[in-house]
């Protein structure tokens, strides 16, 4: 984003301060995070005869909320940089790491039916499929428009996104290429709420651009993706669980067939809050599949799953062997502003791995330490371990799996409400 367009949305958010007697709030919210890594085996093994990597990321975000009867607008700027990314006294950002990250209204039609439309956030359930991928420093983000149905305890989404780079006369060809960087999406999202539980269902529908050997486009391959997520109380355990079939093609030639299956209980006992819980995602045989039957949770948070190192579903680990997660956490108290949480991880692989090689990959542990220094001011501290198996090797490239494996990071957190003012009280 250029400054000139920054400056623009800056004068426009203010200006809604003169407008008419109809407005009703606006609210504008900061949100400054800096984070400091230290990578040994982050994501991948590490490789013989190399350095550890480390660095300091920065997040600054401006949220812009402003509501009316039944209207609602919200705009999003920020700013996504490594520390010293931009050489010293340029007249102008060196990486262009503006953005803008949301901007999207949303009007009331009635009591139970509203529309949202624009660049905005799809977040949903434990945000195994749909979620807002905050640890990511640049979010995720959605071009779409949905349609809204509440009623008490229940409600619908309706959503539909149609993507293009560009203006144009002829044709409608995407070549915008990423990780599940669809074309077109539409899907159906209901939830019903008791007073402790919840359960809810998803129908998703991902369209992808196809392209022969010559990059001439060839057609459109359609992923589906369709389950539950559930939760309830027995006594005082809270049970939490997802099942979830991927069906369609994987690509234009291959048949895809997956599915997705979590568990998880927790139990609370005076100060530490403990947890146990199995995902299982499947996979592809290594040798000889003719189908793909790799399970890929598509538009999630998943660095909140499998592991903090993200060596699985976090840009990697697609039309793979899948995996079989068992894990084990306890969050202590251990003030009244802090809590430390200790995590461990057994992993294996679902489908075949080549040679018959052992399924176990490896172990990992993470240990998460978070404390409120003041209001809207938060410190976390986190470090984790892998300790991988040879079998892991397999399926990261045929790196050495003997190498320590870890990764540490310390962030500071900074949110607070930097304006609130009631429109309707200013213009009286």
């Amino acid at each position: 984003m250029t400054h000139q367009k920054l400056i623009f949305i800056l004068l426009f958010l203010l200006g809604l301060n003169f407008i008419s007697l109809t407005a009703q709030t606006l609210e504008v919210d900061a949100d400054l995070r800096a984070r400091f890594e230290y990578r040994h085996g982050f994501n991948n093994l590490f490789p013989d005869n190399a350095d550890p990597a480390a660095f300091v990321n920065q997040r600054t975000r401006l949220n812009f909320n402003y509501k009316a009867e039944k209207l609602q607008l919200f705009i999003a700027i920020q700013d996504v940089s490594i520390w010293g990314d931009t050489r010293q006294i340029l007249p102008i950002d060196g990486n262009d790491s503006f953005s803008l990250f949301e901007a999207w209204g949303a009007l009331q039609i009635n009591e139970t039916w509203s529309t949202k439309l624009g660049r905005q956030v799809l977040s949903y359930d434990d945000e195994r499929i749909f979620g807002a991928l905050d640890w990511a420093m640049q979010g995720r983000l959605h071009d779409a428009g949905l349609l809204k149905y509440k009623k008490g305890d229940f409600m619908i989404d309706f959503g539909a996104a149609f993507s293009q780079e560009t203006e144009r006369n002829e044709g409608n060809d995407f070549r915008i290429q990423g990780f599940f960087t669809y074309k077109a999406m539409q899907y159906a999202y209901l939830k019903k709420s008791w007073e402790k539980s919840s359960a809810s269902f998803l129908f998703l529908n991902t369209g992808f651009q196809d392209f022969d050997v010559n990059a001439v486009v060839d057609g459109v391959s359609y992923r589906h993706t369709t389950g539950s997520y559930f939760k309830f109380p027995i006594e005082k355990v809270n049970v939490a669980g997802s099942a979830y079939y991927q069906f369609g093609k994987a690509n234009a030639t291959t048949d895809l067939a997956s599915y997705q299956v979590a568990l998880e209980a927790t139990y609370k006992q005076n100060k530490v809050l403990y947890g146990v819980g199995l995902e299982i995602l499947s996979g592809t045989d290594q040798d000889g599949a003719t189908k793909n039957n790799s399970f890929f949770p598509l538009y999630g948070t998943n660095h909140k799953f499998n592991g903090f190192m993200d060596y699985f579903y976090v840009g990697n680990h697609a039309n793979n062997v899948g995996l079989n997660d068992i894990y084990a956490k306890a969050v202590i108290t251990t003030g009244d502003q802090s809590n430390l949480l200790v995590k461990a991880h057994y992993f294996s692989a679902n489908a075949d791995l080549t040679g018959n090689a052992d399924a176990f990959l490896g172990t990992e542990i993470d240990v998460v330490y978070t404390q409120s220094l003041m209001k809207n001011v938060k410190l976390n501290v986190g470090y984790s371990q892998m300790f991988a198996s040879d079998s892991m090797s397999l399926i990261k490239g045929g790196r050495p799996s003997d190498n320590t494996n870890n990764w540490g990071w310390v962030q500071l957190i900074i949110n607070p409400n930097l304006f609130s003012t009631n429109l309707n009280k200013n213009a009286n």
